[in-house]
């Protein structure tokens, strides 16, 4: 799923030492543990259909997992923890499970109760390491052929080895499990010795998720408190509610009532029942209080027949699941008559300071036009975002506005469902959805959950076309044209950072034709290509693309310093149009990862030469960055000292070189220091020069557009520039479109350009000197 290749892809160092790397046993027991663990979810014989990961509050006081995370590695592997992590969220309180969804398998067996939060991971249903980690970052060890140095376990709140497992916490690890069996603290997990093998015991797996009776641990086993019920008199529609849904919900983010049992009335307003939907539907109170801090709408988790329209009295006992105030579960909901709620007219952006929370649970309205800005969960959850005043921009790509402010223009669609990666996506027929198409009175509940507001639509979503396909590059002019282009990990090594088949090698390499073919540009920088050390990777795209445009169109120039990391920068051009002057250069900088390459060029028939000087500058990811590398929080990310730096070095390297043109993967946003540093190097980018504001952009990440690729020329070059474009075939693009078939529906693909990368190609139009 996190294939956000220079943003989200961090760089782990590796250690050194093959040991057996024990977690001492502490002086106290942990907070919050793991309290089960069972990995044979979906195998033979299994009696659950996914894997999955309890957590425990052990305490007497509540524990916020915001910023939390679970990982996993293999029993004897050199997998790192950061291989396996599932982000965290919301808050425990004292005796509270959280239920951590994982793989599902094929052979059957039942649902898991409804999770807490859902990850892919794939737990060994024998032997493992399951590690709870006060922090979202993954960590670059795994206990066992690369140890977990002190910084690291200080980091682990609770860790458990099961079966073979070489890391686990005491003497030794906790038993062995099966496709029938998990192991399980005991207590209710409430024993905690730091000693896996004295804690855990295996038996039959029982998920239990933050909805289950509470557990707390004081003295012995617990048991559930009972949930009252009203006694009815005849007629249930007798039975008065006991509160208003205003009193449920509360004036704040969570009810003054969480606990309580509670009947309420209102009209049914969304109906999510089935089990691939939320199981459950909303209501509203069409008598509303006069407080507008308080939400008159609310979630029940029941799957009791009823339907849009209904007026219903329902009684429940009152939860926060994932920051959603609801009925859960309901222990009566009956049917009284009919009603009508109006949406509530909403517009966009919030105002400063305001936030969704009174509107929790409400039917909302937004009549003024959004804009698709982020679709990259569109294929697994069904998630698009939408923003008021156009798509959004990175703060720090010199577009004017503000985090705060990007995030009060945003607002999340969900499709009301639980199912991850369905087999029809929404907003894919009869095309894709692409960033920039726009909706207008997009209606539905507003909900929340995973740290987002979320809208669930109550009426069809038809988005409008406003962003259409280009077929090609805008013109550029001029008699030679050079590009830029990242081609998200082309690797013809099967199961490394690129296609893991066959089948999907050959569709990257379809999709990376059909853009380089479009591009159809005379000098071509390259990045993310294999470094396998023969060229091999090169020399396999390069053949597919003179197979396509014609034989001997494209050559390719032997980069001299590929560098070590697993991935370089690459050059190719067309013999027919320029040709190399002089041998390729690159820089000996100890600061690069993936040195810099330079190959100076010459018109056939011209006069004037001209360097492409190709770079892929170190990624925003923060893995092990430490001091002035670490993020500063002013949005430039982590590693910002380490590319201005390297931007430093490459106004060394232009220097020495005639009419140097800097293009590539900067990792940087425009308004960004790195490129300041080219700047006042003396270097022009070409982007601001011709493309309009609005289509200065060519990566989106976290819905926010931006411009990561960039075309710099030295001022006296920069007067031959005739035009620069960017072709925008990737980043308005859904991830369901690539190259992968892993939960990507067949019918999706095409061999075409269009999200061949992640990342939108860059080119310029020089006009130079020389015989027509």
């Amino acid at each position: 799923m996190l294939r956000r290749s220079i943003l989200a892809a961090a760089g782990l160092a590796a250690g050194l030492l093959v040991t057996i790397n024990v977690l001492p046993a502490s002086a106290e027991p942990g907070d919050v543990v793991i309290s089960q663990v069972y990995g044979g979810g979906g195998n033979a014989g299994a009696p659950l259909v996914a894997d999955f990961v309890e957590v425990f509050n052990r305490t007497a006081a509540p524990v916020s997992l915001d910023g939390w995370s679970v990982q996993y590695a293999s029993a004897s592997g050199t997998g790192n923890f950061a291989n396996g992590k599932v982000n965290l969220n919301g808050t425990l309180t004292p005796g509270q499970y959280h239920l951590l969804q994982l793989a599902t398998g094929t052979g059957g067996g039942a649902a898991l109760p409804a999770p807490d939060t859902t990850g892919s991971v794939n737990l060994s249903g024998t032997a493992g390491k399951v590690a709870l980690v006060r922090s979202d970052q993954g960590l670059a060890c795994n206990g066992g052929s690369t140890p977990c140095d002190a910084g690291q376990q200080a980091l682990i709140a609770d860790l458990v080895g099961y079966g073979s497992a070489n890391y686990f916490e005491g003497s030794a690890a906790a038993p062995a499990a099966s496709n029938s069996t998990a192991v399980l603290r005991g207590r209710n997990g409430c024993t905690d010795s730091d000693d896996n093998a004295a804690d855990f015991t295996t038996a039959a797996p029982a998920p239990r998720n933050s909805a289950a009776p509470p557990a707390p641990c004081g003295g012995g086993d617990p048991t559930p408190t009972p949930t009252p019920t009203p006694t009815p008199t005849g007629d249930p529609c007798d039975t008065p509610a006991t509160h208003q849904i205003a009193e449920v919900q509360g004036p704040g983010d969570a009810s003054p009532l969480a606990g309580q049992t509670v009947r309420v009335e209102g009209v049914v307003t969304g109906d999510f029942q089935r089990t691939d939907q939320l199981s459950g539907f909303f209501i509203q109170d069409p008598t509303p209080d006069a407080d507008p801090a308080t939400s008159d709408g609310i979630f029940v988790f029941s799957t009791k027949d009823v339907k849009v329209g209904d007026k219903v009295l329902v009684t429940g006992k009152t939860v926060e699941f994932n920051g959603l105030t609801e009925l859960s579960p309901a222990s009566a909901v009956d049917v009284c008559g009919t009603g009508t709620i109006a949406p509530t007219p909403y517009a966009l952006p919030r105002a400063d300071g305001a936030s969704f929370e009174p509107y929790e649970g409400v039917l909302v309205t937004f009549p003024e036009r959004l804009t698709a800005t982020e679709h990259f969960q569109l294929g697994r959850f069904g998630e698009v975002t939408v923003s008021s005043e156009g798509r959004l921009f990175q703060p720090t790509d010199g577009h004017g506005g503000t985090q705060a402010e990007n995030d009060r223009r945003r607002l999340l669609i969900d499709d009301g469902s639980s199912v991850q990666n369905p087999p029809t996506v929404p907003y894919t027929s009869p095309e894709a959805l692409r960033l920039g198409d726009t909706v207008t009175g997009l209606t539905g509940v507003l909900s929340y959950g995973f740290n987002l507001y979320r809208l669930q639509p109550t009426q069809p979503v038809a988005f409008t076309r406003a962003n259409p396909r280009p077929a090609a590059p805008a013109a550029v002019g001029g008699d030679v044209k050079v590009a830029s282009f990242n081609t998200l990990n082309w690797f013809t090594t099967l199961g490394s950072r690129g296609a893991n088949t066959a089948a999907e090698r050959d569709r990257q390499r379809a999709k990376l034709v059909s853009a380089l073919a479009g591009l159809d540009a005379d000098v071509v920088g390259l990045m993310e290509v294999e470094n396998n050390g023969d060229d091999g990777a090169l020399n396999d795209l390069v053949t597919a693309l003179n197979a396509k445009v014609g034989a001997g169109t494209y050559a390719w120039i032997n980069n001299p310093n590929p560098g070590t990391d697993a991935i370089h920068v690459a050059m190719i051009y067309k013999p027919g149009a320029v040709r190399p002057v002089d041998a390729a250069k690159s820089s000996a900088e100890p600061v690069f990862e993936r040195p810099p390459f330079a190959q100076t060029f010459m018109r056939k028939r011209g006069s004037m030469p001209f360097t492409v000087i190709v770079n892929h500058f170190k990624s925003k990811s923060c893995g092990a960055a430490t001091g002035a590398d670490a993020d500063q929080g002013d949005g430039q990310g982590c590693w910002n000292a380490r590319r201005q730096t390297q931007a430093a070095a490459i106004v060394k390297l232009a220097a020495d070189l005639p009419n140097p043109l800097v293009l590539g993967d900067l990792n940087s946003y425009t308004k960004e220091d790195p490129i300041k540093v080219l700047e006042k190097g003396g270097l022009v980018g070409q982007t601001e020069r011709f493309v309009p504001a609005a289509q200065r952009y060519s990566y989106v990440f976290d819905g926010q557009s931006g411009e990561l690729d960039h075309v710099l020329a030295a001022r006296n070059l920069s007067k031959f520039v005739s035009g620069a474009s960017i072709w925008h075939i990737n980043s308005d693009e859904p991830l369901i479109l690539d190259y992968n078939t892993e939960f990507n529906p067949p019918g999706l693909y095409a061999p075409d350009a269009y999200r061949a990368s992640d990342h939108d190609p860059v080119v310029i139009g020089l006009r130079l000197p020389g015989a027509p």
